[in-house]
């Protein structure tokens, strides 16, 4: 049960770190505090897990008409509905959101990469150990 709470912590610090950046760096992002930060890096994890998928598959066409772009516009949507269920979360407009949820998901695929990318459990084997074959 317990071994899944170490990379769910480590994934939600990283989303709480990269929403913290973007609020420094975007003036239309704003935590009213800490608290409110650390809900809302749960809150937009839990989003991209639940909604953002049914998202992707209601908006496939689109999706495809537009190579993939409006996956941009699912991520923005995301970040603008953490903040209107996250009192002392503010985002100023749709513009804000796209700009700041690329910003969020390229600082999280990096930090992700360093802090998650060593660990046996986050890597894939692409061949077996030497002296093993696989069948």
């Amino acid at each position: 049960m317990f071994a899944n709470l170490v990379p769910f912590l480590l994934h939600w610090a990283i989303t709480a770190l990269s929403l913290w950046v973007a609020s420094h760096l975007f003036k239309g992002i704003r935590f009213s505090d800490t608290g409110v930060l650390v809900v809302s890096a749960l809150l937009l994890g839990l989003a991209n897990a639940i909604v953002r998928p049914l998202l992707v598959v209601l908006t496939l066409p689109l999706t495809l008409i537009t190579f993939g772009l409006f996956l941009l516009v699912i991520n923005a949507l995301m970040l603008m509905l953490v903040a209107k269920l996250v009192n002392g979360f503010k985002v100023d407009g749709f513009w804000t959101a796209l700009w700041a949820s690329m910003f969020i998901a390229l600082l999280s695929l990096v930090l992700g990469a360093f802090v998650l990318g060593g660990s046996p459990e986050f890597t894939i084997e692409t061949s077996p150990p030497p002296g093993q074959v696989w069948l």
